[in-house]
């Protein structure tokens, strides 16, 4: 059994700098080898496959073949206790237990919360003739993900939210640890973080755990043996759903507001929709369930601007993929990016187009050939929060502004960690 055609490249270095710097990395090597090639990357030589079979072989192999893995930076940055770096029964064990922050009863509990901090956002940015979206729709979602995950209001204006940021940065950076580099600022950060977290968690627990927020649950929450989080777990797990609550929807729901303005007939196809119930109730899950041309439009920014490009993951027992052999103690990186641009499953796949996903013309979908949110046993625990939120806010934005982008502006985008404008877009 052969190796999958490709280059390791540079020693040590191997091919980093071109993954983290080129937006086009993985297109151009499957163009050049296929479905499935190797190179090295954050020192491990790494397989990187596309496609819903790719997808189905790695995600139904989850502890057989393959068990989750992170970059060195992502590791020392989300920490040992994290629901990321997890594996085996623990993180099945720990996943059940912070599910319990993301299920149905816990959801509709958020809901107020979100449309009180979308309202005042609306209300300042119809206020001001033009702004930068990008950083605005960060302190947006950190708002959110502080107020209902934690319990603090105007997180982005706060020690947290000011920490968080630079932390952010340093997660997809090589790890060399000196102050002046990006991971060298994100490590510091990540103490300060874990400082103020462990403030608001020890307020919290002298108030039994009193509150509506996912903290609150996640201190009286109990695993299968009766025991609780310990302080140090409660510290990585908020850090990551701080992370997985801000960080990707801020890119998904400025691709949405991005692709909107670009695309006025879906626009106004949006606003039709929004035409058919009261502006003045208040949203709830069952008439945002019924805003079934929205759910279409929020499934195509997805698939055409995945948040997540992919995901990484070890290979514990050497195994065989597409002709080719995946040896143990390599890396795989399965590619959601390039799974979402099959054009055999998506005809014309740079083309943003909505109604790809109605009734009629995705029953014939393959399975894994659509996977925003990953899949299998590790699939993204804050799946049904993120959708509210974006739905939530798509409906009121839609609602309640007009936007248009101001002309001649760089609006290509920066794929790591998460998608982002090169330059901030002005509207």
């Amino acid at each position: 059994m052969t190796l999958p055609p490709g280059n390791l490249g540079l020693p040590l270095i191997g091919d980093t700098l071109n993954f983290l710097q080129d937006a086009q990395f993985a297109k151009k090597r499957h163009q050049q080898y296929g479905p499935i090639f190797k190179t090295s990357i954050f020192g491990q030589p790494t397989v990187f496959v596309s496609g819903s079979e790719a997808n189905l072989f790695v995600l139904s192999h989850e502890n057989q073949y393959f068990v989750m893995s992170w970059p060195p930076s992502m590791k020392a940055l989300l920490g040992p206790l994290s629901l990321a770096l997890q594996t085996g029964s623990e993180h099945q064990n720990r996943r059940k237990l912070l599910y319990q922050a993301f299920q149905p009863r816990a959801l509709a509990g958020y809901i107020g919360g979100m449309e009180d901090i979308t309202g005042r956002y609306l209300e300042r940015w119809t206020q001001m003739s033009e702004f930068a979206w990008y950083p605005e729709l960060r302190n947006y979602t950190f708002d959110v993900a502080s107020k209902l995950l934690v319990g603090i209001d105007a997180g982005s204006e706060t020690a947290l939210g000011h920490y968080f940021e630079t932390w952010c940065e340093g997660l997809f950076s090589i790890a060399l640890d000196v102050p002046w580099t990006k991971f060298g600022k994100a490590k510091k950060c990540r103490k300060l973080l874990l400082s103020e977290l462990e403030k608001i968690i020890r307020d919290r627990q002298q108030d039994m755990g009193e509150g509506n927020d996912a903290l609150s649950l996640l201190i009286s929450a109990r695993d299968d043996d009766g025991n609780n989080l310990s302080l140090e777990e409660l510290k990585d797990q908020v850090l990551l759903l701080l992370f997985a609550g801000h960080e990707t929807l801020t890119s998904a729901i400025a691709s949405f507001c991005l692709l909107l303005a670009q695309n006025p007939d879906v626009m106004a196809k949006v606003r039709a929709e929004q035409q058919q119930f009261s502006a003045t109730e208040p949203l709830d899950l069952e008439q945002l369930k019924q805003m079934t041309y929205l759910e279409q439009v929020m499934r195509e920014v997805l698939r055409l601007v995945p948040p997540v490009a992919g995901g990484f993951r070890q290979v514990i027992q050497a195994c065989e993929f597409g002709g080719y052999e995946i040896p143990q103690g390599w890396s795989v990186l399965y590619e959601i990016n390039q799974t979402h641009q099959d054009s055999s499953v998506y005809p014309e796949p740079d083309r943003f187009d909505p109604d790809r996903f109605s009734l009629e013309r995705s029953t014939n979908a393959k399975p894994f050939s659509y996977v925003p949110f990953g899949g299998g046993l590790r699939e993204c625990l804050g799946k049904e929060f993120a959708r509210l939120e974006m739905k939530l806010f798509a409906a009121r934005m839609v609602r309640e502004c007009e936007w248009d982008l101001l002309p001649d502006q760089d609006l290509n985008l920066i794929r790591v960690p998460t998608p982002h404008p090169r330059k901030e877009p002005h509207a």
